[in-house]
């Protein structure tokens, strides 16, 4: 497996105030690398530049805005002399979590913008600058790419195409030779996922996560999903899953994602969650951007 020395090089985290993307941070300052990390706050990306160290600094940016990207990427290699390694990491999730039925059309767009588009706009900033130093994209999308994403549609489609969107780079810049990854991240101990555990327990009187094995529930750390990122950078890999249980629903999805969907429509109590979700109270939407800066998981 080849091996990409991070000693030395200089990363772009979107998202890297906090979660996953701190985590990776972390990482990659303990095995040498130096860290721009890009939030929708200035004071939260500093705050968090400061616990790093020297090696850091913080960065304000919405995804969703091309130039405020492509301005964050111009004051990295200013200041930090080059950038060879860029992760799209910063995500939303809808809130509260809703049957696409009854969610607003402008909450669908909003998730769909930022984990989506702005994956795609945070890698279009940066990819002259990694093309030229031979670096390294990552992005992060989730087992929402292979699972159901009911009650979470928008963010199962963003992750979805962030997979297709990884795996088309991963040929097309290898020519280049630039590595690409693709993270998919199960339940990470976040605040966005402990929201929405408790949103969607809320709307539905149900544990969104009750019919599942105790095993597929349990939450890692932020710190070990960052560890586990920068792992899969030094080697190069295609991509990363973590936990690693996960890696049973990709490699198999082709015959499980069926038979599930299939479960799924004929089990009594999803249909009451759903129903219990469709009578609910109308969801507010948060706004647009990525208001919370929140990492996919």
């Amino acid at each position: 497996m080849p091996h990409y020395e991070l000693n030395g090089r200089v990363a772009l985290i979107t998202g890297g105030a906090r979660g996953i993307g701190f985590g990776l941070a972390q990482a990659l300052v303990r095995r040498g690398s130096s860290v721009a990390l890009v939030d929708l706050s200035q004071e939260a990306a500093q705050r968090a530049a400061a616990e790093l160290g020297p090696r850091a600094i913080g960065l304000a940016a919405d995804v969703t805005d091309l130039a405020a990207i492509e301005r964050a990427v111009q004051e990295t290699v200013a200041k930090l002399g080059g950038l060879d390694v860029v992760v799209a990491n910063a995500g939303v999730a809808p809130s509260p979590p809703s049957p696409v039925r009854v969610m607003p059309q402008s909450e669908f767009e909003r998730v769909v913008e930022v984990d989506l588009l702005g994956v795609y706009r945070t890698v279009a900033a940066a990819m002259d600058q990694v093309v030229a130093r031979q670096g390294h994209v990552a992005v992060v999308s989730s087992i929402y790419a292979f699972a159901n994403g009911m009650i979470n549609a928008p963010y199962a489609v963003a992750k979805a195409g962030v997979e297709q969107l990884g795996r088309a780079l991963r040929v097309e810049l290898s020519i280049h030779g630039v590595g690409v990854t693709v993270a998919y991240f199960g339940f990470v101990d976040t605040e966005m996922v402990r929201q929405a555990f408790e949103q969607g327990q809320a709307r539905t009187g149900r544990d969104p996560g009750e019919d599942l094995p105790g095993f597929m529930l349990r939450r890692i750390t932020p710190g070990q999903a960052g560890e586990a990122l920068a792992r899969g950078i030094e080697r190069r890999q295609p991509r990363v899953i973590a936990p690693r249980w996960w890696t049973i629903g990709s490699v198999l999805r082709g015959v499980l994602a069926p038979s599930m969907d299939y479960l799924a429509t004929r089990d009594p109590r999803v249909r009451r969650a759903l129903s219990a979700s469709e009578a609910g109270p109308p969801p507010t939407p948060q706004g647009s951007g990525e208001e919370v800066a929140k990492e996919a998981g």
